[in-house]
């Protein structure tokens, strides 16, 4: 995207999309109409044209954004020169404190999600599918190497791991007993204990 500014000198793709996130956090995807984002960002209708094809575009950035830093950090976790077991919770952890940090954009998405165009949606699944085979290949790699248990398939290991993230934005408050990294390492924690032979 072009970092064309305006005003403040934030980038207007950003300022849509901030205004937009707000907005669908607060009132809800199909409650927000194009006028209340582009009026949050200080732009017009042109200027979200021009970045965003439609409404439908700014949701599903919201999410493709914070997959894309996932992705970037998991590939970075995974490839790194660790023994098997800390990559995993490294990677565990790390996917549990970037979605509390981006908890709007996850609680945003999964409710929804189902909005997105059928094109969308698609391409949403397959960028999704992207990062749990990829961390289910290193669930994989140590129940190859005798590092985890082959008692569990590493299927429902990743299932098991990611349908508690996906429920974060249901019961996380920052201002809550936890921190990010504390629910990141207990999460983590569980995941390698359920996987130890």
């Amino acid at each position: 995207m072009p970092r064309t500014t305006d005003g403040d000198g934030t980038p207007v793709p950003q300022r849509l999309l901030a205004a937009a996130t707000r907005l669908f956090a607060e009132q809800g995807y199909d409650r927000t109409s194009v006028q209340e984002i582009v009026e949050a960002a200080g732009v017009t209708k042109g200027a979200l044209y021009h970045y965003f094809g439609s409404k439908d575009d700014l949701l599903h950035e919201v999410y493709a954004r914070v997959l894309r830093l996932q992705q970037e950090r998991l590939d970075a976790f995974a490839d790194a020169d660790e023994p098997v077991e800390k990559r995993v919770r490294d990677a565990a952890a790390d996917v549990v404190v970037t979605t509390i940090d981006n908890l709007d954009d996850a609680s945003i998405f999964f409710r929804s999600m189902h909005q997105l165009s059928p094109e969308k949606n698609k391409q949403v699944r397959a960028e999704r599918r992207r990062y749990h085979e990829r961390f289910r290949a290193l669930i994989e790699e140590g129940q190859r190497t005798g590092v985890f248990t082959k008692e569990t398939p590493a299927d429902l290991v990743v299932d098991y791991h990611f349908g508690s993230i996906h429920h974060l934005s249901t019961w996380y408050r920052p201002d809550g007993p936890l921190s990010p990294q504390e629910v990141a390492d207990h999460l983590a924690d569980l995941l390698l204990r359920a996987l130890r032979p």
